[in-house]
């Protein structure tokens, strides 16, 4: 399926900054010793456009050792001085935002106008927040809690943190497992997807440009199997931080725990979208084709089960069949593109293969194949919508990681949760009414890291990002991520100056 070549320098202008290998260990680009390759496929074309050497597990233990020994020097520096870095860095990537967006583009399949407007500011705006919220690591304020003592919290680095990222948002989920960590004084060796490990790359020659110093970022970038296993369970690795699916997660975690990891998994979703029977129609119409088709439908929150009451169900299901209908699948490059590739061939035979499936006991709406002409090539697959499925069917309980929505009636509000909440996992969710009343029983009520109201899928740099359930623990984003990137100390200083204290005689001694 795939063909040999060289993307135009159109598609991939920072092409020359991967020559020297896709490993990037104590401030400097390498190749990996691993004596495997692999390739990265432009998924719109099936053509490979960059090969390199991947990592072995000599490559890890270089990059951790690089990590461990940056570790004391950038624990040490204050946090003024980590916000000025990440401050000049925020600049670095703005200054580089269309070299970013069209690499993103190029490895996933996006349209270039969701690289440029959703992955490249986002990422671009983290580092910015986390500039500042470096400067806002705050423990306990300190007090007399026993009466004689003074105690107060110190929230340290953990040391050198392992993560994992994966293929679907490759420059945000770096973003994401990189800036809270190094903001809090830890040093981070991240693996990338393989499928994906350009703007990972960039990211981290940015932080050196910046002046970050050598070794707070290294990517290493191999397979999971020996790579990914091997940085999980490295002992000089004191935290793990793990995105992608819950089965891998399940495997991350016995991994971590063998050697007593500090671990953070965000995991899979299956996000349901309720519409209440006093909800904008055209409004929920919109949001559920929005919110089920970005990035292809590949993203752990995009909406997957539209619940709908039984009022609007059949005009829900028209409209949004209709308004699928007209979303423009094309070249991730073209101006005209709204919805580019999957990620790969056999990410889209796999989603495929849910759809074929799911006519044994289903009604494919609109969509359910694969373009033909110019789109051939690609990793393409139009836009699904699928009625009448059971609710404990493969198609409404299993993540797909495609672009399809699932539509089902609930009669009252509380089937319609109870509904919402009947999968294993627990990311995210919307509700959808004008009744102030029944959006906040919603938010109260569905079992989900994020809940949105008359919207879905808007995320912001201040607001904390996971999930419940089979959908990981631990949050991204925020200053509510220092929580899992810092190790808290209690620190207790006696006021007394008496060196026979009273408790000591419950140890020894009469009073």
């Amino acid at each position: 399926m795939h063909n040999p070549g060289t993307a135009p320098p159109e598609r991939f202008p920072a092409q020359d900054r991967f020559a020297e290998g896709a490993q990037f260990i104590a401030g400097r680009p390498a190749k990996g010793t691993s004596g495997r390759t692999h390739a990265v496929v432009d998924p719109a074309t099936g053509e490979e456009v960059y090969t390199y050497e991947l990592a072995g597990t000599a490559d890890v233990d270089a990059a951790v050792a690089a990590a461990r020994e940056a570790f004391p020097g950038w624990a040490a520096t204050t946090p003024g001085e980590r916000s000025d870095a990440l401050h000049r860095f925020a600049a670095v990537l703005a200054d580089r935002a269309e070299e970013f967006a069209r690499a993103e583009s190029l490895q996933c399949g996006k349209p270039l106008k969701l690289t440029r407007e959703f992955d490249v500011p986002g990422t671009i705006d983290n580092t910015a927040f986390f500039a500042g919220a470096a400067r806002h690591l705050q423990g306990q304020s300190a007090g007399e809690y026993s009466g004689d003592h003074t105690s107060y919290v110190r929230r340290e680095p953990i040391g050198v943190v392992g993560s994992i990222a994966p293929w679907n948002y490759p420059l945000q989920m770096a973003a994401w497992k990189i800036l809270p960590a190094i903001a809090a004084g830890n040093t981070v060796v991240l693996k990338p997807a393989e499928l994906t490990p350009l703007t990972s790359l960039l990211f981290a020659r940015a932080a050196t440009d910046a002046g970050i110093p050598d070794g707070v970022v290294n990517i290493v970038t191999g397979t999971g199997r020996e790579a990914g296993e091997h940085l999980v369970g490295h002992p000089d690795v004191a935290m793990t931080s793990f995105t992608g699916s819950t089965a891998v997660g399940k495997r991350v975690a016995e991994l971590a725990t063998a050697t007593v990891k500090r671990l953070h998994l965000e995991l899979g979703g299956k996000a349901p979208f309720v519409v209440f029977d006093d909800a904008d129609l055209e409004a929920a119409v919109h949001g559920a084709v929005a919110g089920s088709l970005i990035n292809t439908g590949q993203d752990c929150t995009a909406a997957t089960r539209a619940y709908v009451q039984r009022p609007l169900y059949e005009a829900f299901v028209e409209r949004t069949a209709a308004l699928m209908e007209t979303v423009r699948l094309g070249d991730p490059f073209a101006p005209g593109t709204d919805l580019g590739p999957l990620i790969s061939h056999a990410q889209r035979d796999r989603v495929a293969g849910f759809v074929d499936r799911a006519r044994a006991y289903a009604r494919v709406v609109t969509g359910g194949e694969a373009p033909g002409g110019d789109l051939e090539k690609g990793a393409y697959y139009r836009p699904t919508l699928v009625a009448g499925a059971a609710q404990d069917s493969e198609i409404v309980q299993s993540e797909i990681f495609g672009p399809v929505l699932v539509v089902l009636p609930f009669d009252s509000d509380e089937e319609g949760i109870r509904l919402a909440n009947d999968t294993p996992y627990g990311l995210a969710a919307s509700a959808w009414s004008r009744d102030v009343y029944r959006a906040n029983r919603a938010t109260r009520e569905i079992k989900a890291g994020c809940v949105w109201i008359n919207d879905h899928i808007p995320i912001i740099s201040e607001m904390p990002h996971g999930g419940y359930q089979a959908s990981g623990f631990g949050k991204d984003m925020s200053v509510y991520s220092f929580e899992e990137y810092t190790q808290v100390k209690h620190v207790m200083f006696d006021n007394t100056a008496v060196a026979a204290k009273d408790w000591h005689r419950t140890i020894f001694g009469d009073r």
